[in-house]
C-alpha cells in the first residue's frame, strides 16, 4: 500500500505565545510559510521566530498576511539574511499591506539602528521589498505547480487578509488576526464560500469576550472627556498604524458633536502616520459601505478636521505636558520606548492625567503591565523576568506609588490608568461562530497564550461534543512539528475524444493517465499533444525472418495460434496477413518474411509469440503431416486449419455444449424444429442448451447467452460457467485483441458473422494498389473480391480457377516443389510423393 501524503505544520512562532508569527505548511513536497514577524518583548536575534529549524531554500511560497510588525517585521531578514534567495521562494502580500509595510520597516529600520541589535540594513530592507508580489482579494493565484491560494478580507487592519491554500486539493485557510466586527471604516472578515481540510486561526483572547462596540465607544468617549473635564491630559497610546485611525475616526466625530471641546486640540504624535495618510486615502474602495459611501459624496473620511500632528520641534514633549489639556495618540503601542514613553514619564506624577490602553498588550511589554493594573483576567507570564527593566516597573505600577524611568530615575505615579479594548481581533464568541461557519476537519490554534489557548480548546472540545461532531483541535508549541493525514480520492478528468460521447453505466473506459500538478487527466493517445502539451511518438519494429516453407503453411499455423488472420496486400502490394489487429506479416521475398509493428508491451508480445511460432514451423511434426501426400498434385480440397473455423456458429455451439457437459449432469441441444409445439413461436426460433442437474433445469439462450431457470442458484452457477466456455472456445484475437477481453454478447455476435473489433484499430493496410501489384500478390480470378477491414481479402486459394495446380497449403505447384526437393538432392521423401522414400513424385 503505497504511503498517505501527511500533512506537516511547524510553528517557529506564535505557538502558545503571541508574537513572531511564522506558520511553516508542508505536503506533497511543497512548502508553505505564513507570515515571518517578530516578537515585540524581544530584541535583535532573539526577536526573530526559529529560522534555523527550516531550509528556507525550500521554500515555494512565503504569504504575509499583514504589515503588522510580529507578522511582517522578519521578512527582510529571512529573505536576505538566509538561504531563501537560492531556491525559487515568491513572496505575497495585498496591495495595501506592501505601501503601508515599506513606511512601517522604514520607520522599524530607523528605530532600531540605534541598537546593537540592527537587525538588517535600510538597503537590504529595499531589495526585499522590491522582490515582493501584490496581489489583490478574491485573486486566485498559482505560485507554483499544484498550489494555489486566494486572499479573503480579514478585517483587523487596512489590507489584512486570511489565505485560502490549496496544495494538491487539500484546502488550508490561515487566518492570521482577524475580526468579525465591522467597525467604522473596515469590512469584518469574510468566510469563504470552501470549506477547508485545516483552520490554522488565532487565540489572541481565548475565551474572553468583547463588550459591544457602541458600549466600548461610549465609555471610552466619557472617559477622555472625563479627564479632560478635571484639567488633566489623555495619553492614548497606539501603534503608528491600525487601531489608531480607528481611535481617530472616534474622536474626530465626538469632538464635532462637542462644540465645548473644539477649543481641546488631539494629537497625533507619529510621522509614520502622516505617511500612511495617503495610503488610507488611496485605498478607499477596500473599506466598509459607511466609508465608500462618505467618499463618494465628497466626503473623505480621514481629512480630520480636529486632529492635528505634534510639531517635529525637538522637546515637543515637554511643551505639550506643560500646555493645557489635551489628547495625545502616541506610538508605540506598547509603551517600550519612544515618545508614548516619555510623555508617560511626564504625565505619570500628575493626579489629573490619564493613560487608556487601548489594545492587546503583548506579554513582557509596558502596556501588557499597564494593562494588567485595571484587568483582573490578565496575566503575566515568567518571560518578564527576562526583560529587568520591564518587570521593574510592571512591579511599581503594581503598586501604584513610583515608577522608574528609561534612565533609572524613581519618580511618582499618581495619573490613573484604564483598560478599554479596541483591539481588531476575535473574542471567543466571533472565534467559534468563525470556526463552526468554516467547518473544518482540524483546527489548529495559534497566536495566542498557553492559558488562554488550553481554555479555548476545552471550550470548542465541548461545543462539539454536544454536538456529535468530531473535530480535532491542535494547539502545537513552538518548532513542535504536527502531522496530520487525509484519505482523499483521486479523481480523472476523461477529456477530448474520451469524452466526446456520453459513457454508459459499467463502461470500461481506458486511455492514457496523465499527472501533471497532482491532479489527473485521461487521454486518448491521439489527444495527448492537443491537451497535455507533450510530444508524442510511435515506435515501428520490423523484424526479418528467413522463411523455408510455403505462405499457407505459415497461415495455417497462424490460425491455429491466433484464430482469424487478416490477410491481403498493403499499398506497396506486398502480401500480408495481420495477426490480432496488431502484427503485419509482410511476404517481402521468395525466401524472407517481414514481421511489422508499433511498439507497445501488448504488440511486443504478440510479435514475441508470433516470431516464435514462425521459427517453428518447419520442425513442427503438423507441418511435415500436412505436407504429406500420395502424389505430386490432389484431386481433394485443402484442408483448413481445425480452428479456423472457431467463429462457426454451429462450432461454436458445439464446443460451448462439450465444454458445460463437463460440468454438468447433462447438457442437450434444442435447435428450433425440436421445439414443442406448444412452445411460442418467437421461442420456436431461438437455439437453446437445456442443462440439468438432479432435479433441476437451467435453459441457455444461444441468441442472447442469457439463462433461465427456476433455481436461482443454478441460473448463478450457470452463467459463471457459460462466461468461462466463451472464453475458451474464443481465439486469441477475438478474446484479446487491444487488450480488451470479448464479452459473452461480443462471442455470441461474433459467431453470427457479426464481431466488431475491440479497441483503437491500427492505420489499415491501403484498400487499393496497383494492377502490376494484384496481378502478382492475387491468383487470377481475384479481383472481384470485397475489402475487409481495409486489407484487400484474399480467396483460398483452392478455390480458385488454378485450384488443381494447388498440392499442399504451402501454395506451390507440384512442379515447383519438386524441383526444390531434387535441388534439396537428399530423396528421403519428407515431401510429396507416393511416400516410398525415393522422392520421384511420379504421377
Amino acid at each position: 500500500m503505497a504511503d498517505v501524503p501527511k500533512l506537516s505544520i511547524t510553528l517557529l512562532g506564535a505557538g502558545q505565545e503571541v508574537g513572531r508569527s511564522c506558520c511553516v505548511l508542508q505536503y506533497r513536497g511543497r512548502t508553505i510559510v505564513c507570515d515571518a514577524g517578530v516578537h515585540p518583548a524581544y530584541s535583535g536575534i532573539a526577536s526573530l521566530p526559529f529560522i534555523d529549524e527550516l531550509d528556507w531554500s525550500t521554500v515555494d511560497v512565503l504569504l504575509i498576511t499583514h504589515f503588522h510588525l510580529d507578522h511582517a517585521a522578519a521578512l527582510t531578514y529571512i529573505m536576505e539574511k538566509t538561504n531563501f534567495r537560492d531556491g525559487k521562494g515568491k513572496v505575497y502580500m495585498t496591495h495595501p499591506t506592501k505601501a503601508l509595510h515599506k513606511f512601517m520597516m522604514q520607520d522599524f529600520v530607523r528605530m532600531s539602528s540605534s541598537s546593537a541589535d540592527t537587525l538588517f540594513t535600510p538597503i537590504e530592507m529595499s531589495m526585499s521589498l522590491a522582490s515582493i508580489i501584490p496581489v489583490s482579494a478574491h485573486q486566485v493565484i498559482t505560485p507554483c505547480p499544484g498550489v494555489t491560494f486566494t486572499p479573503y478580507h480579514a478585517g483587523h487592519v487596512l489590507g489584512a487578509c486570511m489565505f485560502l491554500i490549496d496544495i494538491a486539493g487539500l484546502k488550508i485557510l490561515y487566518t492570521g488576526d482577524y475580526s468579525r466586527e465591522e467597525d467604522r471604516h473596515l469590512v469584518k472578515a469574510e468566510i469563504p464560500p470552501i470549506h477547508p481540510d485545516v483552520l490554522i486561526v488565532e487565540s489572541t483572547y481565548g475565551v474572553q469576550s468583547h463588550e459591544p462596540r457602541e458600549d466600548k465607544e461610549v465609555r471610552f468617549t466619557n472617559l477622555v472627556h472625563s479627564i479632560i473635564r478635571r484639567g488633566g491630559h489623555v495619553l492614548l497610546p497606539t501603534f503608528a498604524l491600525g487601531r489608531a485611525q480607528e481611535l481617530l475616526l472616534i474622536l474626530d466625530e465626538y469632538w464635532t458633536k462637542h462644540p465645548d471641546l473644539h477649543n481641546v486640540p488631539i494629537y497625533y504624535a507619529s510621522s509614520l502616520a502622516r505617511k500612511c495618510m495617503a495610503v488610507y486615502q488611496t485605498y478607499i474602495h477596500t473599506m466598509n459601505a459607511n466609508v465608500r459611501t462618505r467618499f463618494a459624496k465628497r466626503d473623505n473620511p480621514f481629512v480630520f478636521k480636529h486632529i492635528t500632528n505634534v510639531p517635529t520641534t525637538r522637546g515637543w514633549e515637554r511643551k505639550i505636558a506643560e500646555g493645557p489639556p489635551c489628547v495625545v495618540l502616541a506610538s508605540p503601542g506598547f509603551m517600550d520606548s519612544g515618545p508614548s514613553r516619555e510623555l508617560l514619564e511626564l504625565w505619570a506624577p500628575d493626579s489629573r492625567n490619564g493613560l487608556i490602553v487601548t489594545g492587546y498588550s503583548i506579554e513582557g511589554t509596558m502596556a501588557r503591565v499597564s494593562g494588567y493594573l485595571r484587568t483582573s483576567s490578565r496575566t503575566l507570564f515568567s518571560n518578564m523576568y527576562h526583560h529587568p527593566s520591564v518587570f521593574l516597573l510592571s512591579e511599581i505600577l503594581t503598586e501604584p506609588e513610583e515608577i522608574t524611568t528609561a534612565k533609572g530615575h524613581t519618580i511618582p505615579r499618581k495619573l490613573s490608568v484604564d483598560y478599554i479594548s479596541f483591539s481588531a481581533h476575535v473574542d471567543y464568541s466571533q472565534n467559534s461562530e468563525f470556526m463552526e461557519l468554516v467547518k473544518p476537519q482540524h483546527i489548529v490554534l495559534v497566536h495566542g497564550e498557553a492559558t488562554g489557548m488550553g481554555r479555548l480548546k476545552a471550550a470548542m472540545q465541548d461545543r462539539y461534543k454536544s454536538r456529535d461532531e468530531e473535530v480535532k483541535i491542535h494547539t502545537p508549541r513552538n518548532t513542535e512539528t504536527l502531522e496530520l493525514t487525509f484519505r482523499s480520492e483521486r479523481v480523472a478528468k476523461a477529456i477530448g475524444t474520451l469524452a466526446s460521447k456520453p459513457p454508459q453505466p459499467n463502461d470500461i473506459i481506458t486511455g492514457l493517465l496523465v499527472a501533471k500538478d497532482y491532479s489527473y487527466t485521461l487521454l486518448d493517445p491521439r489527444d495527448l499533444r492537443d491537451f497535455a502539451g507533450l510530444t508524442t511518438c510511435v515506435v515501428t519494429q520490423r523484424q526479418k525472418i528467413a522463411l523455408g516453407v510455403g505462405w499457407d503453411l505459415v497461415r495455417w499455423h497462424l490460425e491455429g495460434m491466433f484464430g482469424q488472420v487478416e490477410e491481403g496486400v498493403d499499398k506497396d502490394g506486398v502480401h500480408t496477413m495481420r495477426v490480432m489487429g496488431a502484427i503485419d506479416i509482410k511476404h517481402t521475398s521468395e525466401h524472407e518474411l517481414t514481421l511489422e509493428w508499433d511498439s507497445s508491451a501488448s504488440n511486443d508480445m504478440i510479435a514475441d509469440s508470433t516470431l516464435a511460432l514462425i521459427a517453428g514451423i518447419d520442425k513442427s511434426p503438423a507441418s511435415v503431416k500436412l505436407t504429406t501426400n500420395p502424389h505430386a498434385h490432389t484431386h481433394a480440397p485443402k484442408h483448413p486449419h481445425p480452428h479456423a473455423d472457431v467463429l462457426d456458429p454451429v462450432t461454436r455451439i458445439q464446443r460451448l455444449a462439450w465444454f458445460l457437459e463437463e460440468h454438468f449432469d447433462s447438457v442437450e441441444l434444442h435447435m428450433p424444429e425440436e421445439m414443442d409445439e406448444t412452445e411460442s413461436a418467437e421461442d420456436a426460433r431461438e437455439p437453446s442448451l437445456l442443462v440439468q442437474i438432479y432435479e433441476a433445469e437451467a435453459i441457455i439462450n444461444l441468441r442472447t447467452m442469457t439463462v433461465t431457470s427456476t433455481s436461482e442458484s443454478l441460473r448463478r452457477r450457470v452463467e459463471a460457467v457459460l462466461d468461462i466456455a466463451v472464453s475458451t472456445v474464443s481465439s486469441l484475437s477475438e478474446a484479446f485483441t487491444a487488450g480488451v477481453a470479448l464479452s459473452t454478447e461480443e462471442a455470441v455476435q461474433s459467431g453470427d458473422g457479426e464481431k466488431e473489433k475491440s479497441g483503437t484499430p491500427l492505420p489499415p493496410i491501403a484498400e487499393h494498389a496497383t494492377e502490376e501489384s494484384e496481378s502478382k500478390a492475387q491468383p487470377e480470378g481475384s479481383a472481384g473480391d470485397v475489402p475487409m477491414n481495409g486489407i484487400e481479402s484474399k480467396p483460398d486459394l483452392q478455390d480458385g480457377p488454378n485450384a488443381e495446380a494447388n498440392t499442399s497449403p504451402s501454395g506451390a505447384t507440384s512442379e515447383a516443389r519438386l524441383a526444390e526437393q531434387e535441388k534439396a538432392g537428399d530423396g528421403d521423401g519428407d515431401g510429396g510423393g507416393d511416400g516410398d522414400g525415393d522422392g520421384d513424385g511420379g504421377e
